[in-house]
């Protein structure tokens, strides 16, 4: 039977979510509802090196341990690694991922309470307390683990803290590329993704920004890409015929600057991934268009809005269509798309 713990009171915490970005991300709710609880306590995080920048400067979180792995080539240094983070002293670990990675440090740990969501029967030893999992918007999901501590989700959003710095620079960019916040309307577009069940073909949002354009030529597309999606760009760019309504970055720019440029934006449009998190994180309305993942990732809130086509295979969150044809996706037409997007992108300029 699991210790009450309606008067504990912990002084330092150690939160576990190594990965992905949109997912620790995600999981900014949980250091918010701890440090209300607990304003005295010390409350660190272990993360991913990638992951890092969706945790900088928060407020609620005292220390970030980066987990970078090719700096643990073998596994006797990552054990050791793991062993050096466990060891200071937690009175509370929260395990978000239970990956074996995390079991390490919560078995280390040695922290009189070690909490998670329900684990299988061979590893439910480590944990000291554990909560169903329930069906429910992802943030909302993580923060159910802290039901023990009476502590329950009440609608908080992802948060990710810019400083005026990083806003500068955005709007220093932005401006670089034509966009003139007097006379246009900034959209950012995320059309890449690593999983093509999860990406709309690129000649679909080319597509979708030519009707949109043509309907309110005020409209500016920011395009967002990372390391290796360069392909992925062109297949938009090529496809466009209003390249006059594209800002595209020469470079890659960084996910801290991607979250500055959303913030600066009047709408974000995208696949299910990374910067639709940082939308709602940074107060940015949002479409995203959806292909296997469900609505579970899509804020309860009603400037935030996704798309379908509602196929009965929808959702199946695999990663590859058994039938290669993506029908979800490549169904969905730019002619079908636009008039929700310009519907939601109005509300969201009032």
């Amino acid at each position: 039977m699991s210790a009450d713990l309606t008067h504990f009171v912990p002084r330092k915490i150690l939160i576990l979510q190594l990965k992905q970005i949109g997912d620790v991300l995600l999981m900014t709710p949980v250091p918010e509802l701890l440090k209300e609880r607990f304003p005295h306590a010390e409350i660190h995080v272990l993360t991913e090196k990638k992951c890092v920048p969706m945790l900088e400067n928060n407020p609620h979180i005292a220390k970030i341990w980066p987990l970078d792995p090719k700096k643990l080539p073998t596994l006797l240094q990552e054990i050791e690694y793991y062993w050096h983070v466990a060891r200071n002293r937690y009175d509370m670990v929260v395990d978000l991922q239970q990956t074996p990675r995390c079991r390490w440090v919560v078995g280390f740990s040695g922290a009189p309470v070690r909490i998670t969501h329900a684990a299988p029967w061979y590893t439910a030893w480590l944990y000291s307390h554990t909560t169903p999992v329930e069906k429910a918007y992802a943030s909302a999901m993580k923060a159910a683990v802290l039901a023990p501590l009476g502590i329950h989700w009440e609608g908080q959003k992802p948060r990710l803290y810019l400083t005026e710095g990083e806003r500068a620079n955005a709007a220093s960019l932005l401006a670089s590329l034509g966009y003139d916040a007097s006379r246009h309307t900034l959209v950012t577009v995320d059309p890449t993704h690593r999983r093509d069940t999860r990406r709309w073909p690129g000649e679909h949002y080319a597509k979708l920004i030519d009707l949109a354009g043509e309907e309110d030529p005020s409209l500016r597309f920011f395009m967002l890409y990372g390391p290796g999606e360069e392909e992925e760009l062109k297949s938009v760019t090529d496809n466009c015929r209003h390249t006059e309504a594209l800002l595209v970055p020469d470079r890659v720019i960084t996910l801290r600057e991607s979250a500055a440029c959303i913030e600066a934006a009047a709408f974000h449009l995208g696949n299910c991934s990374a910067p639709r998190h940082m939308a709602v994180a940074v107060d940015t309305p949002a479409l995203t268009i959806l292909g296997s993942t469900g609505r579970g990732w899509t804020f309860p809130s009603p400037e935030y809005n996704h798309i379908l086509l509602g196929l009965p295979c929808q959702p199946c969150n695999m990663n590859s269509c058994p039938d290669k044809n993506r029908q979800c996706l490549t169904d969905l037409l730019p002619e079908t798309v636009l008039p929700f997007f310009m519907e939601k992108l109005n509300a969201a300029r009032g």
